[in-house]
């Protein structure tokens, strides 16, 4: 093989993964019937689309009810509010997630405390939870993440004995299921996000999954303004709402997303485990995927992850590795996520962060998450879902390319020294 890319070679690959979004004829009638019938936004609340949508998405992650809204920050958001999370509350989320996780939680100003990750999955590690609570702590957060889904069973064990309220995060995970239950509907209410890059996309927009008629009236007030509307009227008082309401015209492409999905999802399982065999065949050592734990009966994955091991490529770093991995045409990542407790989006100044005000001695850093800390800095390499959308070609060059690099970790290791 010639040299490597990053150093001056040809690129292995120079074509395009899958084009994302996905769309065909269907997202155009669809946008054309909204634009006809003139009702674009989502007032009335839920409007026609969108009401359609909710009850499609419902029954096809098997719960009792869905709720849309703006984007998947939001659905956490509005997911605590509705189950009577605010000041000074705890909520237990995992270090190694997105920003908005733990930022859903500082919205409602309540508390977000980390917990470590299970190293080979990713997710919260369901034996480090019951540590964390305190009698302040009214919610745990799992995150469903890349392509793995926490222990449920335990996480609803420890939610179930200690009374707290459980909001399962599914912006990785439409379509996924533990032990043939949805995502998304095992906890109290499960929050996806149909933002550009996710499994299933209108651009923006999210959903937000729950089990009671009163959890779905709270929700709908929540998003509409205030407005307590029969028959969306089963619950006590008033709750104070904004617009955060989904549009006629994301709700009509996300019905289109919904009806192809069941097929990407399991062409993509079959290029995963294509893509695994040929890694494994071609010999290269120190690249595992993660665990799947074989209560998760399907599994839509958003990004899959490699966990690099240095000590196999002679002390390489990962971030040298997916540099010449994104040089050779296969767009990477390794850093996707690092703990959050040194977020550079995770200050602590009072006017952007009220975490001070509520709790003067609070400190994200006081929570030590070294399984976190190691998979964010050292460890992930993360791949898109649409890697695995279109045909063999695609995994085979991944594969070839992964090896090449470590036929030549000779130059980079070089480079590093000469650095």
């Amino acid at each position: 093989m010639s040299e490597l890319a990053i150093n001056g070679g040809k690129p292995l690959r120079k074509k395009s993964f899958a084009a994302w979004p996905i769309y065909d004829k269907k997202e155009e009638r669809a946008l054309l019937r909204v634009l006809k019938s003139r009702s674009w936004g989502g007032y009335p609340s839920p409007n026609t689309e969108a009401s359609a949508f909710a009850a499609e998405f419902a029954e096809f992650q098997g719960s009792p009810h869905a709720i849309l809204c703006a984007n998947g920050t939001l659905t956490l958001k509005l997911a605590l509010l509705a189950g009577g999370v605010g000041y000074a509350d705890e909520v237990i989320v995992p270090a190694l997630t997105f920003v908005a996780t733990a930022g859903a939680c500082v919205d409602v100003n309540a508390i977000p405390v980390f917990c470590d990750i299970d190293p080979d999955t990713y997710c919260i590690d369901a034996t480090k939870i019951e540590a964390l609570i305190t009698k302040k702590t009214k919610a745990i957060i799992p995150v469903h993440l890349a392509c793995s889904m926490a222990d449920m069973d335990a996480v609803m064990e420890i939610a179930k004995k200690h009374s707290l309220l459980v909001i399962e995060d599914c912006a990785h995970a439409h379509g996924t299921r533990w032990e043939d239950q949805g995502a998304g509907c095992i906890g109290d209410f499960g929050s996806f996000s149909f933002q550009s890059s996710k499994l299933m996309t209108s651009g923006e927009g999210g959903a937000i999954t729950c089990k009671t008629i009163e959890h779905r009236d709270r929700l709908l007030s929540l998003l509409n303004c205030g407005r307590k509307d029969p028959p969306h009227d089963k619950f006590e008082g008033r709750v104070f709402g904004h617009n955060l309401r989904i549009s006629e015209f994301q709700a009509a492409v996300l019905r289109c997303q919904l009806s192809r999905f069941e097929k990407q999802i399991e062409k993509t399982r079959k290029n995963r485990e294509k893509f695994v065999k040929k890694l494994v065949k071609s010999g290269v050592p120190g690249l595992r995927p993660l665990d799947v734990d074989e209560r998760v009966t399907r599994l839509g994955a958003y990004q899959f992850i490699l966990r690099f091991d240095s000590r196999a490529w002679d002390g390489l770093h990962r971030d040298k590795f997916v540099d010449a991995l994104n040089a050779e045409g296969i767009p990477c990542d390794g850093d996707f996520y690092r703990s959050l407790q040194t977020h550079e989006l995770f200050p602590l100044d009072t006017r952007t962060n009220p975490l001070r005000d509520i709790d003067p001695k609070y400190d994200p850093r006081k929570w030590k998450t070294p399984a976190s800390d190691h998979a964010g800095d050292a460890e992930s390499v993360w791949f898109s879902h649409t890697f695995f959308l279109d045909g063999e070609k695609d995994v085979a060059d991944i594969v070839l390319a992964i090896a090449k690099v470590y036929e030549h970790r000779a130059e980079l290791l070089a480079s590093k020294s000469e650095a």
